[in-house]
């Protein structure tokens, strides 16, 4: 009986890439945070002390409720998309001029 030969394949769980923990993607997805902790939390923290406060004929707290976090949250979706693609074309035009200044320059011919 023969053994069972093991797969050596490389593991796919380990430690994320540096350029993932870009100090400016740490801002972005701190701030997105935080504006989805207010919007989610606070909110209806004081959504009582809301109530007070009429807009369209419906209390406050009734549309942060039912319209304004649904769409804060679809904002912050947007914002974070946005955010990531302006980040990916830096990136891109920062890769791009360092393989240019690493070119070697073609050579004009003599005529």
């Amino acid at each position: 009986m023969r053994p069972l030969k093991k797969n050596h394949e490389p593991e796919l769980a380990g430690p994320f890439p540096p350029d993932l923990h870009d100090v400016r993607h740490l801002w972005l997805k701190g701030g997105l945070l935080l504006l989805w902790v207010l919007v989610s939390f606070v909110a209806t923290f004081f959504a009582r002390d809301l109530q007070l406060l009429v807009a369209g004929g419906w209390p406050l707290g009734y549309w942060i409720a039912a319209q304004g976090a649904v769409l804060m949250f679809i904002a912050i979706v947007v914002a974070y998309c946005w955010a990531m693609n302006r980040f990916e074309r830096q990136d891109a035009a920062q890769a791009a001029a360092q393989m240019a200044e690493r070119a070697p320059v073609p050579a004009r011919p003599h005529g």
